[in-house]
């Protein structure tokens, strides 16, 4: 996921967040929905400029979509597995989600800091204008 630099929406920050953890409740689902042995795809946030939310020097994002991961699988060999893929390449082999946790983990944690950011700009933001208003009062 690339988001740095940005300042991210109020409204992206959940669903950045329900995707993160979304993967990380999933790390070791080996079926799909149907029961059939299929590991699970993390989900991806693709992230699209917002001009909507563009200020003098920092650009605003939006959610463009979220889509599944592409990368192949972790195949661990585990010939008694219930799962084992029983013929081709991968015989013996049982197919993992290609999901990294420090990863989902940090980015979550990063997520959540830029948004903290965020709220603690609005606050500033918010005290000076009321301190400028009394001043003027």
């Amino acid at each position: 996921m690339k988001y740095c630099k940005f300042c991210i929406n109020g409204s992206s920050r959940p669903s950045i967040l329900a995707i993160c953890f979304g993967n990380i409740a999933n790390i070791s689902t080996l079926k799909n929905e149907k029961g059939e042995a299929e590991p699970y795809r993390a989900r991806e946030v693709v992230f699209q400029t917002n001009d909507e939310l563009s200020t003098q020097g920092a650009s605003g994002v939006k959610v463009e979509e979220i889509r599944s991961s592409d990368a192949e699988p972790l195949y661990r060999y585990q010939p008694q597995h219930p799962l084992a893929i029983k013929e081709g390449k991968w015989k013996g082999y049982v197919a993992y989600p290609n999901i990294d946790l420090t990863t989902q983990m940090v980015d979550a944690l990063e997520f959540t800091r830029a948004y903290e950011a965020n709220v603690g700009v609005m606050e500033i933001t918010k005290n000076l204008s009321r301190e400028t208003l009394t001043i003027l009062a």
